[in-house]
């Protein structure tokens, strides 16, 4: 009896062990089936957190693929944190950079591999891009995807809807006229909005890039190997009246940091033009009722409005890495891209639908989001050719030159004539080098 006993005794603990090593020999394996794809990003605290449930659910939903994030303050600290890497293998997967309108982005970056390359071995499937391939945000010359269109925006009014009410304003909503704005913030300010009446962060968009499109005029004319700004009658026009403005105390001199979006955001300035991408930040402020509406435009200038530049930015992926890593991150993206993930990115943040499909899983809403799906609809169809975009050599350079330009209309150091023509042949000088 006992040496039965001991010896089933001593099976079972080499069935135990047996069954322990499987298990063990069974994780190991799964450790290394896993796929890790590293996403660098820039996005703003509300959409990070968005995007950070977002890549949680995907986590939950995936066990071969874990995708980890790392969030920077701005585009120049992710660029410097990746100059510092070690290696190419160190490098993220996919990187999160601003649309700079030049021709080849990933000429200037030669760590840069166009999403079309991986889309190529490893499709996207039962995907309509919401932008048409005639955009030139994200795609290259020929229409092809170069980078994945995750956080594309374009510049709007944000308006606050109990101010335009305190000046008796009926309907509560912005002019689509310049001029006829410019009465109601007359009366918006004096009542109770004198100390902020209109604020801006993106001062060359809103006053220069998208003033064209808008009034549907060309932003430069190319010719003979050349980028010609011609910052005409319109430009001069409209930045007089900004300039006045600014003296007059209606508009709070435009500014590239956070200072204006968070007093808009805690309800004491009226009207705020910036980037669609503060939409979903603003819903959630306890407090604030506001409305979103389209920039203005001159009526003498155009019979109808045309449709802002878009912006932002978009998910890039990177070189060096091994083909099952290429799969894994198509099939992250084909997640982020599936109706009702990127429907909640959409409605949920201010940035552009990535597919159609999210367009109508969204629906029409109510309030600030009927007012949102009404902007967003046309660009879901064929631009004309102004409304394409643009790509002008070295234009991160010349939109630090047109900043520059702006803050000196703004300050009074210069005319808007002479501020007008100086950017004029310094962006002509950059663009040809």
């Amino acid at each position: 009896m006992s040496i039965s006993f001991r010896s089933n005794m001593i099976a079972s603990v080499n069935s135990l062990l047996l069954i322990g090593g499987a298990v063990l020999l069974s994780s190991a394996f799964a450790v290394q089936a896993e796929t890790s794809i590293k996403v660098w990003h820039t996005l703003s605290e509300h959409n990070k957190k968005e995007f950070e449930s977002l890549v949680n659910k995907f986590n939950r939903q995936n066990g071969d693929i874990k995708v980890t994030l790392n969030a920077f303050s701005d585009q120049d600290a992710l660029d410097t944190a990746l100059g510092a890497l070690p290696s190419d293998v160190a490098r993220p997967e996919l990187i999160q950079i601003d649309e700079s309108y030049i021709p080849d982005p990933s000429s200037k970056r030669s760590y840069l591999m166009p999403l079309h390359k991986v889309l190529n071995n490893h499709p996207i499937k039962g995907v309509d891009w919401f932008l048409p391939a005639k955009n030139s945000v994200s795609r290259d010359a020929s229409g092809r995807l170069e980078s994945f269109p995750f956080a594309l925006d374009i510049p709007v009014i944000f308006y606050n809807l109990e101010s335009f009410k305190k000046a008796n304003i009926n309907p509560p909503t912005p002019k689509r006229s310049w001029i006829d704005l410019q009465e109601q913030v007359v009366e918006v300010a004096n009542n109770g909005s004198r100390s902020c009446p209109v604020t801006s962060d993106q001062p060359v968009s809103v006053n220069l890039e998208s003033l064209a499109a808008v009034n549907n005029q060309p932003y430069f004319n190319s010719g003979k190997g050349k980028h010609v700004f011609k910052f005409d009658t319109l430009y001069i026009r409209h930045l007089s009246l900004m300039v006045g403005w600014v003296r007059s105390n209606m508009l709070v001199k435009p500014d590239f940091n956070d200072i204006a979006t968070k007093r808009f955001a805690d309800g004491e300035c009226a009207i705020l033009m910036s980037n669609s991408s503060n939409l979903g930040w603003f819903m959630g402020q306890r407090g604030l009722s506001f409305g979103v509406a389209g920039l203005p435009y001159y009526p003498e200038v155009t019979q109808e409005p045309g449709l802002p530049f878009i912006g932002g930015s978009s998910l890039w992926v990177t070189k060096g890495h091994s083909n099952p890593t290429y799969a894994a991150v198509s099939q992250f993206l084909e997640w982020l891209a599936s109706p009702d993930q990127a429907a909640l990115w959409y409605k949920n943040t201010g940035f552009l639908p990535i597919t159609k499909e999210a367009f109508k899983a969204s629906g029409s809403g109510k309030g600030v989001l009927g007012q949102w799906h009404t902007l967003v609809e046309p660009y879901s169809k064929q631009p004309v050719a102004i409304a394409h975009g643009f790509k002008i050599n070295n234009y991160p350079e010349i939109r630090a030159v047109l900043n520059q330009t702006l803050d000196n209309a703004f300050g009074g150091k210069q005319s808007a004539v002479s501020a007008l023509s100086a950017a004029s042949a310094e962006a002509e000088r950059i663009a040809s080098k």
